[in-house]
């Protein structure tokens, strides 16, 4: 009978990742070969089943990344960026796939992270979720079609427990509107305005961010040119969504070469 393979969650405790823990759990793909949790925490060494309520899962909460990825077949991490930058060494050198969900990532991070790809698999995005990959592809098709008379803006709405703006998930579709335009988003890019901003200039990318109760993500991207617009919208209302693809992609990066990848890889957009 074939193992199935195992993966480590990382920053058990938190939200992420304990919808991730539970979508393991339940999957007859996988099974869940460790949890992490950063030394001190009141988790480990106890069982993850029991820290999150529930009856007991066999697995106890760990402070050891190297330890428990040496175990496993795959990492989903969703934590900081100094945390997947050192996890994303650790991983490729137990030659786990490595999923990153983990927003906020600098260049150096990024940097960083190709680095541990050139020696593992690593499947790294914004959102992990289908609806949005796809919308991030619409995006990118849409810019294509409309010239720089149709201004472009991001608007995304979260949680009120989220650091970093604007939200990854916003700036793939960014990425993905200045790909269609031939630009870098780098150049378009225009995010909180604030006082006497002056006329928009032409073709440029407006970024608004919105933070607030419990929002699981909201995310528009609007196409607005005189007399018309084009709104295209994702809304997610439960994290199970994330955690389901982060869960594909663990499972996809079995066998494949080592690099980095991303969603649209997975779901071979």
């Amino acid at each position: 009978m074939q193992t199935l393979p195992g993966l480590v969650v990382t920053g058990a405790s938190g939200r992420m990742g304990q919808m991730l823990i539970r979508t393991i759990a339940a999957s007859d793909k996988a099974r869940l070969a460790g949890c992490l949790e950063r030394p001190g925490h009141a988790w480990v060494g106890r069982d993850v089943g029991e820290c999150m309520g529930g009856g007991p899962l066999g697995v106890l909460v760990t402070d050891d990344p190297l330890e428990a990825f040496a175990q496993a077949q795959g990492v989903i991490d969703f934590t900081a960026p100094a945390a997947t930058v050192a996890f994303a060494a650790l991983a490729a050198q137990a030659r786990a796939v490595h999923v990153i969900g983990t927003t906020g990532l600098e260049p150096e991070h990024i940097a960083a992270i190709e680095a541990a790809a050139r020696h593992a698999v690593i499947v790294r995005a914004g959102n992990m979720s289908l609806g949005v990959n796809l919308l991030v592809r619409l995006t990118q098709k849409v810019a294509q079609a409309l010239d720089a008379d149709w201004d472009i803006e991001v608007v995304e709405a979260h949680h009120r427990m989220k650091v970093d703006a604007p939200s990854g998930t916003a700036l793939m579709l960014g990425q993905a509107a200045a790909e269609g335009r031939g630009v870098t988003l780098e150049q378009a890019m225009v995010s909180g305005r604030d006082g006497i901003t002056g006329a928009r200039e032409r073709g440029t990318i407006g970024f608004s961010a919105i933070r607030g109760g419990d929002v699981v993500g909201e995310h528009d991207v609007i196409f607005a040119a005189d007399g018309e617009r084009i709104v295209l919208r994702h809304l997610a209302t439960d994290r199970t969504i994330f955690a389901r693809g982060a869960l594909k992609a663990a499972l996809w990066g079995q066998g494949q070469k080592p690099g980095h990848y991303d969603m649209m890889d997975v779901l071979g957009l």
